[in-house]
């Protein structure tokens, strides 16, 4: 006896939608955003993943960056008071501190509240990964409805050729037809100005038919950061403030002469001044003195 075409149709259209179904991104997980002051975005299962403790320094130890730390925290004061604030692009010398200061002005902000603002929720910080960035509409949808106030940060962003991801992180800036969530901003940390290399800024003006509108459009994507935050390389007296901040915090007994003279060597063999060169030393002797360097 013939199937009946009717029962055959149905078997069909239900093996459609399974492979549809199957080539579809997962569910959003619930997320529970009470759980944790800090999040990491896992773009695989849609979900937020609560960090217990943050990789952090304190504001305070952040040296050589004033005026960069005093126009990232009133950005972020501004936006966590419920006031206008900008996307900020941080950019620059590498191990200067980008990252490090956007984590310590998220958690200065939240230390900043008052008894009179006690029963305002803090602020949020989710690190999304620079491969995830084409996901980013789907966590914006999913931080739009909650009622907290999210920054999304993301490090040592930057695209390469035949890299289409920044279409999305465009999207998200500009806001398309329903805006960029008024409860989100967005961070990025990167070495480059304008997130992509100049030589494949320059290969495409030598090879597109109009040069000029072959590049803008990758250009533009810093356009959309409304503060553009510039870090440089540092002086030998501010990287020594550096080292000095580091070991006065933990404690580590040593003659400042021995201190200034190791720290510029640790530097010169190194090739660099820097934050992160400061604190490399830093955990250097601390290892040697026998001091942990916790808290």
């Amino acid at each position: 006896m013939a199937d009946d075409p009717i029962d055959l149709l149905a078997r069909r259209l239900a093996d459609l939608i399974a492979v549809l179904e199957r080539g579809l991104p997962p569910p959003a997980g619930k997320s529970d955003f009470g759980a944790a002051d800090a999040f990491v975005w896992q773009a695989a299962g849609r979900r937020l993943q609560p960090v217990a403790r943050v990789n952090r320094v304190e504001i305070g130890l952040l040296k050589g960056i004033d005026r960069s730390r005093d126009m990232l925290l009133e950005n972020t004061q501004r936006f966590a008071s419920g006031l206008p604030a900008n996307n900020v692009l941080l950019w620059g010398a590498r191990g200067m501190g980008k990252s490090s200061l956007v984590k310590a002005a998220q958690a200065e902000v939240n230390a900043r509240r008052t008894a009179a603002d006690a029963e305002a929720r803090p602020l949020k910080l989710i690190e999304i990964h620079r491969e995830d960035i084409e996901t980013l509409p789907e966590l914006m949808a999913l931080l739009r409805p909650a009622p907290w106030r999210f920054i999304v940060f993301c490090d040592d962003l930057s695209f390469d050729r035949d890299d289409t991801s920044y279409k999305s992180l465009k999207a998200v800036l500009e806001g398309g037809i329903e805006g960029r969530p008024e409860n989100v901003l967005f961070y990025a940390t990167s070495n480059r100005r304008h997130l992509i290399p100049r030589d494949m800024m320059e290969n495409e003006r030598s090879t597109a038919i109009n040069p000029s509108e072959a590049v803008e459009e990758k250009v533009s994507l810093s356009d959309r950061f409304g503060l553009w935050i510039g870090f440089h390389n540092c002086s030998q007296d501010d990287y020594l403030a550096m080292v000095g901040g580091y070991a006065e915090r933990f404690g580590l007994a040593v003659e400042p002469e021995q201190l200034r003279a190791e720290a510029l060597e640790w530097a010169t063999t190194r090739g660099a001044r820097s934050g992160r060169v400061a604190w490399q030393y830093v955990q250097d002797l601390a290892g040697r003195l026998g001091v942990t360097l916790a808290g």
